[in-house]
C-alpha cells in the first residue's frame, strides 16, 4: 500500500474533510508539494477560527464545485481576504433534485424504493462516470488555472468527497501521481471526523434509524469502486490518462509541465 508522507492536519470546527494532498508520490519518484493543493467540504459553516486558519494558508483560489441548490441549502462560502472564489458546478441543480429531496424527507418505504438492492451504489457509480465524461470543460479550466497562477488552491464541493474528489483525482493524474495513491487519499474521506453530516427531516428516532443509515451509506461513503469507475471511464473513452488530458481536456504538454513545476517537489 502506498503511504502518504506524514503531515499535521487541523480538525476544523465548521469545515469537514479538510486536508492537504501534499506528499502523494508520482510514478517518476517525485511528490506533490505540501501547502499547494487542499481539499475539503464546503466552507459555509466555517467558524472565525476556521476562517483564520484558512486565511493563513495563503490561498490564491478556492474552487467551489457546488451547484446553486447546494449553495441555497448550505449557504455561501466564507469570504477570505484576497482569495479568488471560482464556482464551477459539476452537477446540474435540476439533476436528481427530487431524489435528494427524498433522501432528506422520505420515509423508510420511500428510501427502500430508491436506495435498496444496490440502487444507491449504482447511482454513485453512474454519477462518477458522467462527471468524468461530461465535465471536461470544467476540469480543463481548473487545470489551466492551476498551471497559470491559481495556487495555492483549495477544491471543495458539499462533502468534499465526490465532485471535489474527482477533481482532485484529475489534477493528481495530470501531475503523474500513482492511481493507488489517489485512491488511498480519496478513501481518507471515510474518517469519522471528515464525514458529511447527513441531514434528514423528522425526529432522530425515525430519521436516523440503523436501517435508514444503512440505506443512505452508499451515498455518503467514499468507496474505491466509485473512483475506479471514473478511471475506467477515462480508459474506455480516451484509452489512457495521457490522451484524456491532452485530447479530452486540451491540456498541452507545455501546460502540463507548468502544472508539474508548480505543484511537485
Amino acid at each position: 500500500m502506498t503511504q502518504q508522507a506524514p503531515s499535521t492536519e487541523p480538525e476544523l470546527a465548521g469545515v469537514r474533510n479538510f486536508r492537504d494532498v501534499g506528499g502523494l508520490p508520482t510514478v517518476d519518484g517525485r511528490r506533490v508539494r505540501q501547502g499547494m493543493l487542499f481539499r475539503s467540504g464546503h466552507l459555509a459553516h466555517a467558524t472565525e477560527g476556521d476562517a483564520a486558519f484558512l486565511a493563513s494558508l495563503g490561498l490564491h483560489t478556492i474552487f467551489d464545485f457546488r451547484n446553486a441548490a447546494d449553495q441555497k441549502l448550505e449557504g455561501p462560502d466564507v469570504e477570505l481576504p484576497g482569495v479568488r472564489n471560482v464556482n464551477l458546478p459539476l452537477t446540474d441543480p435540476a439533476d436528481g433534485a427530487e431524489f435528494w429531496k427524498m433522501v432528506r424527507d422520505g420515509d423508510l418505504d420511500q428510501l427502500r424504493g430508491i436506495l435498496a438492492d444496490g440502487k444507491a451504489a449504482a447511482r454513485m457509480v453512474a454519477s462518477y462516470r458522467s462527471i468524468v465524461a461530461e465535465r471536461t470543460a470544467e476540469h480543463a479550466r481548473v487545470l489551466r488555472a492551476l498551471a497559470e497562477d491559481s495556487v495555492p488552491a483549495l477544491m471543495h464541493c458539499a462533502a468534499g468527497k465526490d465532485r471535489a474528489g474527482i477533481s482532485i483525482a484529475v489534477t493528481l493524474l495530470a501531475l503523474g501521481v500513482e492511481r493507488e495513491a489517489i485512491v488511498a487519499d480519496y478513501l481518507e474521506s471515510n474518517a469519522k471526523h471528515r464525514r458529511y453530516k447527513v441531514r434528514r427531516s423528522g425526529s432522530a428516532d425515525s430519521a436516523y434509524t440503523p436501517e435508514v443509515m444503512e440505506l443512505l451509506s452508499p451515498l455518503f461513503d467514499a468507496r474505491a469502486e466509485y473512483l475506479q469507475a471514473a478511471f475506467e471511464t477515462i480508459d474506455r473513452i480516451w484509452g489512457d490518462e495521457d490522451t484524456y488530458l491532452e485530447q479530452g481536456l486540451g491540456l498541452a504538454p507545455a501546460a502540463r509541465d507548468h502544472l508539474r513545476a508548480r505543484l511537485l517537489d
